[in-house]
């Protein structure tokens, strides 16, 4: 066969981290699967959705309308399909409603179909694959093909969970507030507990114990939530010890739980961290006819940096598609505040974690409060122990201004602060906040163990399970919900006290009145949340 011109992807070329060290070609005889995605049969405009439209007065896509008009064209799909083949590559799966097809070879045969270096990596977490070059595709396939993952095995994105280490509790024998009672705090709707609504978490690893969830649950006194678990690919629900991903696991289901128990709670796993498995178990998610969630949380993710713009821009039309579904998708903003990175690993510039910095998420910050019986008296921005960013054990609630995406239309009013590296200008992370200190944190019960933990991983199953409230006493799907709420600031209370600096130099972001880039316009205050949706 003729070798093709060749063209490469755009933004396909994920630079080798820090600290790692190349040990040869990757076994030319290793089989690998990749997902390739190809282009919408026709472009996808959000711009009424993304607006401060009522969601009482949007028309959603059904799944059937989104997959027809602008999922993949099969005539895409079939040229892909036989240039794939054509280089000695088998089709696993081939599917226009999520654009995707799933091809598997060797690595030398994958090197060839895309013209790029596979190779090793050696780094203290252990051996990657990864490309040398960017990935191209003939120039045939240019424009079709908008993205080809799982190239490269390093992941993109991790827990943003938290344990209580060094700070002390709110109390000596403080154990964690349960999710029912943070709704009660913020004033959460009352008179409905999701029934009728599905809840979607995504996890890219741990499991959780059907046991430890119904004990958890007649422990706090709050009815035993339908938890379903879905397997994505090779991943699985399965749960191993307190101190792996099950803590994030057994997190979202149990905040997101005691918030609305009627809800039904759907958990997709995927089969680790890496920038496929993320792409493929989100799309399935946004796709799933089966369970069809209003709402999904996702408390995982990684710096604007730790991946590349092919990843972030294919993510990012899963995203649009869900806003078209009218599904709300709420993502926790990172817990090393504006760093987004550990100690370990921090460049010394500030980052915004992705996807919480899409425009098309409801992006989660983390506060810390202080409680008398059931009413808040003060609330801060989340940070602890930050500036000499040499402990991996501190946290802090992350966000800043984005290197990616440029500043949304519902954000355009505003004062937003220069990037504190880049003095550029883009899309502000957070939207909005909740509890998220482990020292004021959430009570969970994981693997038979029972401890207070927080992050900003609380906080995105704490909003799902809002706008699950807010679906059903609305009848109808809120969506994307940024645009109202950047309209109505006053249905949230804003955080003026704190800051997600880091570093000697205190390098972020300090809280002031109005949105700021450690808490967005606040934390919930359910019944005017529902006031606005309201009309």
């Amino acid at each position: 066969m003729t070798k093709p011109n060749f063209v490469s992807l755009p933004g396909r070329l994920r630079p080798p981290p820090r600290g790692i060290r190349s040990v040869g070609g990757a076994d030319p005889a290793r089989l690998l699967r990749v997902s390739v995605f190809v282009r919408r049969r026709q472009p996808l405009d959000l711009s009424g959705l993304a607006s401060t439209m009522l969601p009482q007065n949007r028309i959603y896509f059904s799944h059937l309308e989104l997959a027809t008009a602008h999922g993949g064209d099969p005539k895409d799909l079939a040229a892909v399909d036989e240039y794939v083949r054509s280089c000695g590559l088998k089709v696993i799966e081939s599917n226009f409603v999520r654009r995707r097809m799933v091809v598997e070879g060797k690595v030398a045969q994958l090197e060839g179909a895309f013209d790029v270096g596979i190779v090793r990596w050696e780094h203290d977490r252990g051996v990657s694959h990864g490309c040398t070059g960017p990935v191209r595709v003939p120039a045939t396939l240019a424009g079709v093909v908008t993205g080809v993952f799982g190239l490269d095995d390093r992941p993109v994105a991790v827990s943003h969970l938290r344990r209580l280490k060094k700070k002390k509790a709110a109390a000596p024998s403080f154990a964690g507030y349960t999710g029912e009672q943070v709704a009660r705090f913020y004033d959460f709707p009352t008179g409905v507990d999701g029934t009728g609504q599905v809840i979607g978490i995504i996890e890219l690893g741990g499991g959780f114990r059907a046991a430890d969830l119904s004990t958890y649950f007649t422990e706090i006194g709050v009815p035993l939530p339908a938890v379903t678990a879905v397997a994505v690919g090779t991943g699985t629900n399965d749960p191993t010890t307190a101190e792996g991903a099950d803590g994030e696991v057994m997190l979202d289901i149990e905040v997101a739980g005691a918030v609305a128990p009627g809800a039904k709670i759907v958990v997709y796993f995927a089969a680790g961290a890496t920038d496929q498995d993320f792409l493929d178990v989100f799309s399935y998610a946004v796709h799933d006819t089966t369970n069809n969630p209003g709402v999904l949380s996702i408390s995982w993710g990684g710096p604007e940096s730790a991946a590349d713009a092919s990843f972030q821009t294919q993510f990012d039309e899963i995203l649009q598609s869900a806003a078209a579904l009218g599904i709300t998708v709420t993502a926790a903003s990172g817990d090393s505040g504006a760093a987004d990175e550990p100690p370990s690993d921090w460049d010394g510039k500030v980052h915004v974690d992705f996807p919480a910095s899409s425009p098309n998420v409801l992006a989660c910050g983390a506060t810390s409060i202080q409680v008398s019986g059931t009413t808040v008296t003060a609330e801060s921005i989340w940070n602890e122990d930050v500036t000499d960013m040499k402990d991996d054990s501190f946290g802090a609630s992350g966000g800043g201004i984005s290197e990616v995406f440029p500043v949304p239309a519902y954000q355009a009013g505003l004062s937003l602060p220069p990037n504190a590296s880049t003095k550029g200008t883009g899309r502000g992370v957070p939207d909005v906040a909740g509890d998220g200190d482990p020292a004021t944190g959430y009570r969970v019960r994981v693997d038979g163990q029972e401890f207070p933990v927080g992050g900003t991983s609380a906080v995105a199953p704490l909003w799902a399970g809002l706008v699950a409230l807010l679906n059903q006493k609305l009848g109808h799907r809120a969506g994307l919900l940024n645009a109202l709420l950047y309209a109505n600031p006053s249905a949230l209370q804003q955080i003026t006290t704190g800051n997600n600096e880091v570093g000697t130099a205190h390098l972020g972001y300090v809280a002031r009145p109005g949105w700021n880039a450690c808490s967005g316009l606040g934390r919930p205050v359910g019944t005017k949340v529902l006031a606005v949706l309201q009309g």
